[in-house]
């Protein structure tokens, strides 16, 4: 089950940290197809935010066919990760990165820019193959 963190210092409303928090969950292969989510309640109580916050989230979860609603069941993911030995190989490279960069000095946040901006840059390439 996906442990939400809310950060109301950010200027992000919360229905949108949720629903990126539950993307990159799927993303990355932590919530897999068929896993259910927390109730709006459960969130909203741990969490102190209104459950009309988590459902909205949920609701544009599900128009982005990430989760589907299962009346009386609960909210369920529905979008399939990417493979896990492609995500798992690269995680396992990016928490060396990670751990080089925290021994290196650098603090969370460069190392977080850092990253940023090498995939960005990677992603923003021309394709050479094409």
């Amino acid at each position: 089950m996906i442990a939400f963190r809310i950060d109301r210092r950010s200027g992000t409303a919360v229905y949108a940290q949720l629903g990126e928090q539950v993307r990159q969950a799927v993303r990355t292969g932590r919530l897999v197809e068929g896993d259910r989510l927390p109730t709006a309640r459960e969130v909203a109580e741990r969490h102190g935010v209104n459950p009309n916050t988590v459902l909205r989230a949920y609701r544009d979860l599900e128009v982005m066919g990430v989760v589907e609603v299962r009346q009386g069941a609960g909210t369920f993911v529905s979008a399939a990760p990417p493979p896990a030995d492609v995500t798992g190989q690269l995680r396992e490279e990016l928490t060396g990165w990670a751990a080089r960069a925290r021994t290196a000095g650098l603090d969370l946040g460069t190392a977080r820019a850092l990253a940023d901006d090498a995939v960005t840059d990677a992603f923003e390439e021309p394709n050479d193959h094409a």
